[in-house]
């Protein structure tokens, strides 16, 4: 990662960069400014300076467009597996913002956003040898 790259996920989003993103991931013709400055500004919110929330925090209908985000590739999701004293597996939901997609969107880069990125297949790396089945 260069430097110029390291200092632009580095950086806090501000009000009037995630409201650029907003309105080009949703909807470029469709969401007036207002609408989506509303919609950034409430987002922010939640995460003040922080990179990520808890989802535990959030209403249903907050979730709701948190989930319309993450479809624009705006936001994701982590999650956390922790043991619990008597043995339980307990899990923490997390969002994040995803600072390279929303600067994509800021710079006019409107290409789809089908939430997988690739990372090439996982087959490519195995030998051949994988594939022969052995008599027992």
């Amino acid at each position: 990662m260069s430097d110029e790259e390291k200092k632009t996920y580095d950086e806090a989003l501000s009000l009037d960069d995630l409201t650029i993103a907003i309105r080009n991931g949703i909807d470029r013709e469709g969401m007036p400014d207002e609408q989506a400055k509303e919609m950034a500004q409430h987002i922010l919110n939640f995460f003040g300076y922080s990179e990520r929330i808890i989802d535990n925090v959030l209403e249903p209908e907050d979730r709701d467009a948190f989930y319309m985000l993450e479809d624009t590739g705006i936001l994701t999701t982590e999650r956390e597996e922790t043991t619990l004293y008597d043995g339980r597996e307990w899990r923490i939901h997390y969002w994040l913002f995803r600072k390279g997609r929303i600067h994509e969107l800021i710079n006019g880069e409107f290409t789809a956003f089908d939430g997988v990125e690739d990372t090439g297949s996982v087959y490519e790396n195995l030998d051949e040898e994988i594939w022969h089945r052995e008599e027992l």
